[in-house]
């Protein structure tokens, strides 16, 4: 088969970008693969080109490069096509409007996936007839805004298939009765380490990822202060950095600090690549209000670790089995993380067993495994022929149009109900 991505930035990193590129490498190894990102800000991709997979842009960032793209009229236009409800919306313009509707118009291609939902759209709105049109959902359904939720909706009952990283989220795509679109769950994949398993005997816990609220690491430092006293041999390093929009490095340096946890709590800043980390670790912990998938935990899981993770929505619970390869624990319970920890810190032959169950069950997110369930897929949907759906810009302005008499109508109800907050 022919499969080209449509990717936001293969030039930068993210966990999107790692797993499309893993995705590719793999299928690479059999099929003609193309990734098409939409911008290119740096010569060469963060990540390194995957093997065997050609790499090309349509938009060009780089100010010293011949083809650089800001000083073009329309890159300084709003988007139409790509949805104002997608947060990436800003980024995009009518100049990429044009581009990528170029490419889908254009490309020779059996299989076009897209990578997130303002893509999506792009793939139902512009994307020529015949090939299979497969829209990927990194995230969750319903974590996204109700005006991109509605896009959806309208939208995606053009496309092919759309494939989820959980079962549970695709649940919630079902639930939209998108008549004649695939919905599979297929998750991430993950590589093989490129060091040997950990051998669980460092007594060091692990933990990665932004230091945004939503991992709340808060509660993971609490829960480890109140198992240190009992094990002053045992330390918790945090891997990861903040965002432009939220950085918690100084309170929780504050409240390792207050914890008087100095000696034994480290905030590693970013570390790339993190596989030697999580193997010098002995358990990983996973404390977040939420998660798409979990990517940490089965990369902590490849390396041989237990993982103690919250059970928040969607990810972790269909990576995890409980009390066998880790624990799941509620969500913003201290306590209970830190009961988790204790019973694996304090249980050497316990956290030897757990794991290795660990390593054996992350085997199923390996990337030969994964890429053969989307190969499944992708070949029955070929194999039927080309979609019937008629891309009629018609019904996208009417959609359009739809769309804006309902923000109109949010728009007022909010209004009003200032208005009474005010007079109450």
């Amino acid at each position: 088969m022919r499969i080209s991505f449509l990717l936001h930035n293969g030039y930068h990193y993210g966990g999107t970008i790692r797993t499309t590129f893993t995705l590719a490498e793999e299928l690479a190894e059999r099929h003609e693969v193309e990734i098409v990102s939409v911008f290119r800000h740096r010569d060469r991709p963060h990540l390194g080109l995957p093997s065997g997979v050609t790499l090309r842009h349509l938009v060009d960032l780089r100010r010293d490069s011949p083809g650089y793209d800001g000083d073009d009229p329309d890159f300084h236009r709003p988007a139409q096509v790509f949805p104002r409800g997608d947060g990436r919306w800003k980024q995009y313009s009518a100049l990429t409007d044009t581009r990528i509707g170029e490419y889908l118009r254009g490309v020779e291609a059996d299989v076009l996936v897209a990578t997130r939902p303002g893509l999506n759209v792009h793939l139902a709105r512009q994307a020529r007839r015949g090939p299979v049109l497969v829209g990927q959902e990194h995230l969750i359904l319903d974590g996204h805004s109700y005006r991109l939720r509605r896009d959806i909706g309208h939208e995606y009952a053009l496309l092919d298939a759309v494939t989820t990283v959980t079962e549970a989220d695709a649940r919630a795509y079902r639930r939209l009765a998108l008549p004649g679109v695939r919905v599979e769950a297929v998750p991430n994949s993950v590589p093989a380490p490129s060091v040997p398993p950990a051998d669980l005997a460092a007594r060091t816990v692990v933990a990665a990822g932004r230091l945004t609220r939503v991992k709340r690491y808060d509660v993971l430092i609490d829960a480890f202060a109140s198992v240190a006293a009992d094990h002053p041999d045992w330390k918790l390093r945090i891997y990861g950095s903040g965002d432009a929009v939220q950085d918690l490095r100084a309170p929780l340096t504050r409240q390792i600090k207050e914890r008087g946890l100095e000696g034994q709590a480290f905030l590693m800043g970013s570390v790339t690549p993190m596989e030697p980390e999580w193997a010098k670790g002995s358990i990983a912990a996973v404390t977040s209000e939420r998660e798409s998938f979990g990517m940490t935990i089965v990369e902590a899981m490849r390396c041989g670790l237990p993982v103690v993770s919250t059970d928040c929505p969607y990810g972790p619970r269909e990576i995890i089995e409980d009390g066998v390869d880790g624990r799941l624990v509620p969500v913003a319970d201290v306590a209970a993380v830190a009961s988790a920890l204790r019973e694996l810190i304090s249980d050497d032959e316990l956290r030897a067993k757990a794991g290795r169950a660990a390593l054996a069950a992350s085997e199923r997110f390996d990337p030969v495994r994964i890429a053969a369930r989307h190969e499944a897929l992708w070949s029955e949907l070929v194999a039927r022929g080309a979609s019937r759906r008629v891309h009629s810009p018609g019904r996208v302005r009417v959609h359009r149009g739809l769309g804006r008499l309902i923000d109109a109508i949010y728009a007022q109800k909010a209004r009003a109900g200032r208005i009474v907050r005010r007079l109450r």
